[in-house]
């Protein structure tokens, strides 16, 4: 009914409006066309009356007078009534409304397919924690975002890839080796250990994993800590130079087995968690500046022929000719790269594949750094609008009233890994997603374990197990599942079933916004719906007239559920 009741809307815009072609060009971005959110408003409602109003500069009312008798005169229409500042009402028959469902029912792309919507090529990037430790329980929430958004814009036709880039380039990984050196060699005794050094109990794990076939003597160890700057960044910065000098071979060894070390547990914890990724994009594949063949060599020299000057021996990007704050350094004075001229390097290589738009899931401390990457991309010649920047706050977690800490240097943390252990990775994944994205989250453990109301994601699964659990005692019965509803005057699911119906549109918007919260908000409601439904009505004792309606009612209330769950990357429970 959504494409029959949009065309005649269409053609009353096109034929009876008095209207030049900028006109119905923007009523027709600006009407919508939505299901009531109530029955008692109709099935369906729209604003065109309001929108031609203002365009037309004529009574809502004088408009809607033409529009009525064109839309009653369908036959799937019973009555359409004016309402408000301009809305009308558009009230389905019987027929036309239970058809829809089994329509809708039949379809899960029903609605969707309505959409004028282009599909795209999208490249999701998301995560991209420096793998210099296992992932905590702040990383969660960015993957469950950007998997779940990558697949619900699957879900509208798009062609979605997922990446994470691995910052294994930079001073952060020196460290990381550095630490596992000094455990492994047992450099210093267990409360001198460098502060800025790792200090989580995987570095020692990684340290008596790897083997070598060289030892240190006492003296050689003694020579490599001693006399240390009293600054705990330069102690580090010391001690890996040092390292390096005196065991480059076995400095080599270890920061490319440690490296492998986490980025594989990375990959396995989030295998567990469900997010799989179709790329792993190393930053130091992108080559160093000496190599002027190399992808960040290219980039650069790209901007500089242009868009780059020379001031005090750096190279500085004309980023506050693109919107940028200020103008920022990719080449400082003794010839390094910045972490700006990385970052260029990269999205120039994202963007060179092909993508219509890359999505960058970031952490909300990174805010600041959105203007000077638009900067960098229109720098290259490419449009600013082919990137959406989507920030994620970070995730507070509670145990027992009290805060989880979360420091990877300290190695005091809480894992993803033990909170999928804990609760499992579909409440671990509801509870990341059950909030906007950019707001913040406090997640408490104890409520993700129990069996209760206060418990959401336990409260909507088990309005699905309580279909499953129905379903199962109608076939019981030796009665098979209903294919199609009954014409019969029997409305006690009516509500329920306008609420199904909407989780096509709650699908679109959540796509269109990237906010998959919105589908979780819809679970709550249809879940709430559902249970008053169950304990309202005698559903396998019910009335033989009507009992086939109701089981197909649960049946589309179930399927709905499902589906949903899918989406973010959740599995519905047959039983609990």
């Amino acid at each position: 009914m959504y494409n029959q009741i949009s065309a005649s809307l269409n053609d009353f815009i096109d034929n009876e409006l008095s209207l030049d072609s900028v006109q119905k060009k923007t009523l027709l971005r600006k009407q919508k066309l939505t299901l009531s959110d109530s029955l008692k408003k109709g099935h369906w409602t729209s604003n065109l009356c309001l929108i031609a109003s203002n365009l037309a500069k004529k009574n809502p009312q004088d408009i809607a007078s033409a529009l009525i008798p064109l839309l009653e005169s369908k036959s799937e229409i019973a009555k359409v009534e004016l309402a408000g500042p301009g809305f009308i009402n558009i009230f389905l028959t019987r027929e036309a409304f239970l058809n829809q469902l089994d329509n809708a029912h039949n379809d899960p792309n029903y609605f969707l397919n309505s959409s004028n919507t282009s599909k795209e090529k999208i490249q999701i990037e998301f995560v991209s924690a420096n793998p210099t430790g296992p992932l905590h329980v702040g990383h969660g929430r960015g993957a469950a975002y950007g998997d779940a958004i990558g697949r619900i814009l699957e879900r509208l036709g798009h062609e979605v890839s997922r990446e994470y880039y691995v910052n294994d380039a930079g001073r952060q990984i020196d460290i990381l080796a550095c630490s596992i050196f000094l455990r492994k060699f047992e450099c210093f005794n267990k409360n001198e250990f460098p502060e800025s050094a790792y200090k989580g109990s995987y570095i020692l794990e990684i340290a008596d994993a790897i083997e070598l076939d060289i030892d240190i003597t006492k003296s050689e160890k003694e020579s490599l800590i001693d006399n240390l700057p009293n600054d705990n960044e330069e102690r580090i910065d010391t001690l890996i130079e040092r390292i390096k000098i005196n065991y480059l071979e076995t400095w080599s060894k270890i920061r490319d087995f440690g490296l492998s070390y986490v980025i594989e547990s990375i990959r396995e914890d989030l295998t567990k968690f469900k997010v799989i990724f179709n790329n792993w994009f190393f930053e130091s594949s992108l080559g160093e500046l000496s190599d002027k063949k190399s992808e960040i060599s290219k980039a650069l020299a790209k901007v500089q022929k242009d868009h780059a000057y020379e001031k005090n021996g750096a190279i500085w990007l004309e980023s506050s000719k693109f919107g940028d704050d200020k103008d920022r350094v990719i080449i400082r004075e003794d010839g390094r790269g910045t972490y700006l001229s990385a970052d260029l390097a990269y999205h120039r290589n994202k963007l060179d594949r092909g993508f219509d738009t890359i999505i960058n899931v970031w952490g909300a401390d990174h805010h600041g750094y959105i203007k000077r990457i638009e900067a960098t991309i229109e720098a290259m010649g490419y449009s600013k609008k082919q990137m959406q920047v989507q920030l994620v706050q970070f995730a507070n977690l509670f145990e027992n009233g009290s805060k989880v800490k979360m420091s990877t240097r300290s190695g005091n943390f809480y894992t993803l890994k033990q909170l999928i252990d804990d609760i499992g990775p579909d409440a671990s994944r509801f509870y990341y997603l059950s909030k906007q994205a950019d707001q913040h989250l406090d997640f408490d453990i104890g409520i993700a374990r129990s069996n209760s109301k206060d418990n959401l994601y336990y409260y909507i699964q088990y309005a699905h197990a309580r279909i499953s659990s129905v379903e199962k005692k109608f076939l019981e019965l030796s009665r098979p599942l209903p294919k199609k509803f009954n014409n019969v005057d029997f409305d006690d699911c009516d509500e329920l079933l306008q609420m199904a119906l909407s989780a096509q549109f709650v699908i679109k918007s959540s796509g269109e916004s990237l906010q998959p919260h919105l589908i979780i908000y819809y679970l709550r409601d249809i879940a709430q719906n559902f249970h008053q439904f169950y304990n309202n009505v005698n559903i396998l004792n019910a009335d033989e007239r009507y009992k086939n309606n109701i089981m197909r009612t649960l049946m589309i209330v179930k399927s709905v559920i499902a589906s949903s769950l899918h989406l973010l990357g959740i599995e519905p429970l047959e039983n609990m």
